[in-house]
């Protein structure tokens, strides 16, 4: 599925949606360059989820949890990651096949350890189209629960 998006607030709204349909056991995996409204899908997507503090990219803490929604929410930022190892060190498989939902930002970067399933949300910029102007792709990967 692909959805044109002309301002960060229609971004927000595409996050918020996707959080209000989200469950327990879903990942999330969003792709997407610095810059291109990850941060602002994802605090669209944790207000979906009935999540009202603050929301920011845990870039340097990997994951930052989120009890007060409707569901456990797992945000991961893997940006920094040398090595899939230290993802095993922070008990991601535990994130993962939990009671909660996780998104993982920069997903691509560790391929490799992501589950059977999960869905691939890959925001882009086309600046032709305008400076606020995005290309928001969602696809489903294995066979989702």
């Amino acid at each position: 599925m692909k959805i044109e998006t002309f301002s960060a607030e229609e971004t927000y709204k595409i996050g918020e949606q996707m959080g209000r349909e989200a469950k327990a056991g879903d990942v999330i995996c969003l792709i997407g360059d610095l810059g291109v409204g990850k941060t602002v899908f994802t605090q669209g997507f944790a207000a979906g989820l009935g999540i009202t503090e603050p929301v920011s990219s845990p870039t340097f803490t990997i994951v930052q949890t989120y009890d007060e929604g409707r569901i456990p929410f797992y945000h991961f930022d893997v940006y920094r990651i040398g090595d899939v190892e230290e993802m095993e060190e922070i008990g991601f498989d535990e994130y993962i096949f939990g009671e909660g939902v996780c998104l993982i930002e920069w997903a691509n970067l560790i391929e490799e350890i992501l589950p059977p399933h999960y869905q691939t949300v890959k925001i882009e910029k086309v600046l032709e189209k305008g400076f606020d102007y995005r290309m928001i792709t969602i696809e489903a990967e294995g066979e989702l629960l």
